[in-house]
Parts: C-alpha cells; structure tokens; sequence
C-alpha cells in the first residue's frame, strides 16, 4: 500500500509537499541602496519629497510587517542638497516600488537580525532605502504582493538568519549569506490567501493605534487646559485659584533605608518606578543600599536625569509598590495634608510636564553633568504653581483617569490583537493550517 506524504522536510522541521524551498537570492533581486545618517534625515517635508527608509525605524517604529504610506506618516526625508537634482530625475534612480522588501542588515540583539518590511501604496512618491539595509524586488511569478515579509517570518527562516549572523555587538548578515537562505513558499493562491487575512489583522492593529494615537492627543489637551485653569468645568468657573510653592504643598522625604528593603527601583520618564532588576536587566546600586531613601506609596520623586520628551526631568508617583527604595540623586516628597490636596491631582500635573518651565529658571548654568540637572532641593521646592481647591482637584484627576482607562482598554485591545496575529502567523506561515483546499 502507497504512503500518503503530505509533508517534505525543510531545515529542522517541515512543510506542505506542494509547498516550495526556493534560496532568496533565486527568488528576490538585490537592488541599489543610500548611505545617509540619521542627522542627514528630517520629518519634515522638502522640495525633493525624497523618503527614505531607516534601519532603525524597522526595528523600532514600523509595526506592521506591510509598511502602508496611506496610513503611516513617520517616515523621514531626506535634507535638501544631499541628492542633486539630476541624480534624481535619472531614469536609473533607484526609487521603491509596491512589493519591494526592505531589511535591515545589522541588529544589536539575535531577535532583530533581518527585520523586515515591504512596502504598500507609495503611489508615485519618492522612496529610497538606506545605511544598513537591503532592498531586494521579488519575482512575481514565486512570490505575490502582501506575502513577502511573512517568507522570512517562518521560525525556521529566523532560526536559519540567526545561525548565519555574524559579529560581536553588533548582528548582520551578508548579501551572499542570505542569498542561500530557503524560502518556504505556497502556491500563489494560497500566499495570496495568506497575505489577505494577515492584512486584515494589520488593518484592524492600524485603525487601534489610529484611536490609541487620538485619544493621547485629547488627554493631552486637557492637560494643558484643566491642569492650568485655561478651561474650567462647569461649577468651578468662579473658584479662584491659589498661588502657592511646592514646598508649602509638599515636604521633602529623606527617610533611609534602616528596614534593609531590596526593591531598589529606578524612575523611567516612560514607564515610572521600575525595578532595577527589570530596567537594567541586573541590580546597578550598591551591595549596601542602607543610605538610599525609601518612598512609600503615593509619594513622589524627581528624577533630575533628562531623556527623549522629558528634557527638565521627570517627576513621577509611587503607586505600584507600598515602598521602594531609590538612589539620594533623586528629590523625593509627600504630601503635607492630604485632606487639602488630591495626590491624583498632581501626579497627572507633574505628568503634563508643568513644571519645566519653572524648572528652566532654576537649574543652573553649566550643570548637566554626568546626564543630570543641577537643581537643587531648595530650589526645587521654591518653584511656584498655581492651585485649584480640593474639590477642583478631585473632579480634574477624575476627568483624566477617565481618559488614561480608556487609553489602557485600547492599548490593551492592542495587545490581543498582536498575540491573534502571532498565533495565525505560526500556523499559517508553517502550514499547519491551510486556508485553501489542496
């Protein structure tokens, strides 16, 4: 009796015996490639409107494996008098094409070696691929529109990229390495089938990061307006405001660490009190941690560190640990009368970043040593705002939390929404499940 083979091998696994191992280089051409530096790079639009893919933003801006023009808008220019005006308008200029696959050749870790994206809907603008990236154009008659990313996507393929790279700090692959590199393809319906509901997914991940990205920007106006008093709410409209420092309002906490507490936690402009552990990937304080401050739940710390977004340093609010324990570099504090005053309130205040422009006033000349600010606690408490009463206060930090739980709910839909497409991916990608009869 004759076996029915319904798989062949491939690499350490195995595909679909209709399916095909083809080498990349037999399936995509290599085609020409720039040079530029990211300081040769704008956002904003020139008179070239010559757009230029980093290798960069595919590790870390571009989300979806299709990179659609229609409905990403965060893709550089290249600056003015970089290309001349001739080299452009030749007819050998290598300018991007629907399909083309872009893939970054160098990578600081194993994960983001040969990253990958192809591109969707250019419609005649000017795109070129740059410094540490190849740009390869597929063979339509192996390879259709939308799948080409997902070729390289097979845990195989990747297992295969990783054996192949080479360096110490740095990852890469060269052009003839991955030249050899088998491809698992499906017949053209079948990667057309694939492509499709994959693309779904990317619409529906697209159109949440599109709600996502409006939602930040409305909670970013109320910010600006009710945490200033710009905008009022209805029944506060003729309750003044008091003028007052932070130190009348807080006092300062340098409580030591006598009780010998281990969550040394340090404090992430994005991400906030974050486990040392967790941030850095080891424990960067001392062995002896009795001298650092311990901040308990719902007090605050300054951290005087500037980073991307937060130029002034950030100030943020203990809330996921009942105490941690933080190096003296930072300014901590509490509340002097919680009765008076909302916590709430000023943690969404210090995250509108409203104190930088008071805190330009006092850092001192000369004093951004080793990545800190010279501001000095005396200072830091002098700095003057203007507040609200406790009811106001309430009422505004209600508005806002509101507004970051709704954010949470889509950012957390997002999430989801990646994990169904990673689990179809692994199936479909593999063969394991066939969207087509065979």
């Amino acid at each position: 009796m004759k076996e029915n083979i319904t798989t062949k091998p491939f690499y350490n696994s195995s595909i679909p015996i209709d399916w095909t191992a083809s080498e990349f280089g037999k399936v995509f051409n290599f085609l020409s490639t720039f040079s530029f530096s990211r300081e040769q790079l704008t956002d904003e639009n020139t008179v070239d409107e010559i757009q230029y893919i980093h290798y960069g933003d595919i590790h870390s801006k571009f989300e979806n494996e299709v990179l659609d023009f229609e409905t990403e808008k965060r893709i550089p220019y290249i600056k003015e008098g970089f290309i001349s005006k001739d080299d452009a308008e030749a007819e050998d200029f290598p300018l991007l094409q629907d399909g083309d696959l872009i893939i970054a050749d160098a990578s600081e870790d194993y994960k983001g070696i040969c990253n990958c994206i192809e591109l969707k809907n250019i419609k005649g603008k000017k795109v070129v691929s740059g410094l540490h990236t190849f740009a390869v154009r597929g063979n339509l008659e192996k390879i259709t529109f939308g799948f080409r990313t997902y070729a390289l996507n097979n845990q195989q393929v990747i297992r295969e990229l990783w054996r192949i790279a080479t360096g110490i700090s740095v990852y890469g692959v060269s052009k003839t390495n991955l030249s050899k590199v088998k491809l698992p393809l499906p017949p053209l319906p079948e990667q057309k089938a694939i492509a499709h509901i994959l693309g779904l997914m990317d619409s529906a991940i697209n159109t949440n990061n599109q709600l996502i990205a409006k939602k930040e920007l409305q909670k970013k106006w109320l910010m600006q307006n009710l945490l200033t008093g710009k905008k009022r709410l209805n029944k506060f409209e003729n309750e003044k405001w008091e003028e007052t420092s932070l130190g009348d309002l807080f006092e300062r906490v340098t409580r030591k660490n006598s009780e010998q507490n281990t969550n040394v936690v340090t404090i992430s402009a994005q991400r906030g009190f974050v486990r040392q552990t967790d941030f850095f990937n080891k424990s960067i304080a001392s062995e002896i941690v009795d001298n650092y401050f311990l901040v308990e739940k719902g007090e605050f710390c300054y951290n005087k560190s500037y980073s991307n977004g937060y130029p002034w340093g950030a100030t943020k609010r203990l809330k996921d640990f009942d105490k941690a324990v933080v190096t003296t570099l930072y300014i901590c504090f509490g509340l002097k009368d919680s009765q008076k005053n909302s916590g709430d309130f000023f943690e969404q205040y210090f995250e509108a970043n409203l104190l930088d422009k008071g805190l330009t006033k006092i850092a001192h000349e000369g004093g951004r040593a080793h990545g800190l600010l010279n501001v000095t606690p005396s200072d830091f408490f002098s700095l003057e705002i203007k507040t609200p009463t406790l009811v106001e206060q309430t009422s505004i930090a209600k508005v806002l939390q509101t507004a970051d739980k709704e954010i949470k709910l889509l950012k957390t839909k997002a999430e989801k929404l990646r994990e169904q497409k990673k689990g179809l991916m692994q199936v479909l990608l593999t063969g394991k499940k066939r969207l087509l009869n065979t």
